[in-house]
């Protein structure tokens, strides 16, 4: 636990020492955000702030684990999946601040599900794993070439999903350390499938990203002072399915990122109802931004975001102790 808290402290205050320096030398890049005209039209007040903040926290997270040596088969897969996503994210960034457009999706789809692959084999190979752990029923074997296929498109779903909810000021970072915060619980107590010991250097590496988090969110509440930008979100979300494949829960991610599976789903539904019936559900999508249109305040929407995630964390704990305990 010390260790624990000694990583959380440490990646919090790297960051919120290094973002002044590193806000600064963006503005001096301009590495500035281009706010698209078809979103909410008061988030154009926003353009020109720096963006590629999520950079930032994976060069803090990596020092520090590779500093406390942490790195083994349980840490290394979420360290390939936050630098190797991370990578793609910097470029898409830093192609937006330069013409206003990012790389195209089909570009970061190949790039994605690559690294997402490359994860997915690793972990099945090195732990063995057949079956998915389903809450509420247990464990269901699928077989290895489709425990990867399944792991694989989590993974790429998680790190787009996260990607869509980083649309308010302190948003996705908040929901995040969540999330984190959930599984890193998880990694300290046995897990079924995967190994019955506990996993302290994963949950050491969770404890890093949420401290790196909360020093981020320290410039990013609003009015943010730095946006987390594609380097951060999509880098993030798909090291955060990476540590729920590792836990032996990845099914749980659908509890434990319940906002984001929410936002994620707002998309779907209302480009399927558009292409469907010609109508549209929301005014706009995703979630957040049909919150804003009917009146709901930026921050107002983010508090109670970060509200339904601490409640889906420990609702997703609670159900990893009863499968642990056998109640599943």
């Amino acid at each position: 636990m010390l260790s624990i808290l000694l990583a959380l402290l440490l990646a919090f205050a790297g960051v919120v020492l290094l973002a002044p320096v590193y806000i600064g030398l963006l503005q001096r890049l301009g590495f500035g955000k281009q706010i698209r005209i078809e979103g909410p039209q008061g988030h154009q007040s926003k353009a020109g702030t720096p963006t590629m903040g999520g950079m930032l926290l994976v060069v803090v997270v990596m020092f520090l684990a590779m500093a406390m040596r942490i790195e083994d088969v349980s840490t290394l897969p979420p360290m390939l999946a936050l630098v190797g996503v991370g990578i793609l994210g910097a470029i898409d960034d830093y192609v937006n601040a330069r013409t206003g457009i990012g790389m195209r999706g089909r570009y970061k789809l190949v790039w994605q599900t690559g690294v997402a692959l490359l994860a997915a084999f690793y972990l099945q190979r090195h732990f063995h794993l057949d079956a998915l752990n389903i809450p509420g029923i247990g464990e269901m074997t699928v077989g290895p070439v489709i425990f990867v296929l399944v792991a694989a498109f989590i993974i790429v779903g998680s790190s787009n999903a996260v990607n869509l909810t980083d649309g308010l000021d302190g948003l996705a970072g908040g929901v995040l350390v969540f999330s984190f915060v959930a599984y890193l619980l998880i990694a300290l107590v046995a897990a079924p499938g995967v190994d019955k010991a506990s996993q302290p250097n994963l949950a050491i590496f969770c404890a890093l990203i949420i401290g790196a988090l909360m020093g981020f969110l320290w410039f990013n509440v609003h009015p943010a002072q730095l946006f987390m930008g594609d380097a951060g979100a999509l880098s993030l979300g798909a090291t955060l399915a990476v540590v729920a494949t590792i836990t032996g829960q990845l099914p749980l991610l659908a509890v434990i990122g319940l906002v984001f599976v929410a936002v994620t789903l707002s998309v779907i539904l209302q480009v399927a109802s558009f292409k469907l019936r010609g109508r549209r559900i929301f005014r706009i999508a995703p979630l957040h931004h049909h919150l804003e249109l009917v009146g709901w305040a930026e921050e107002k929407i983010t508090v109670r975001f970060w509200i339904v995630a601490a409640l889906a964390g420990l609702l997703g704990f609670s159900l990893f102790l009863g499968s642990v305990n056998g109640f599943s």
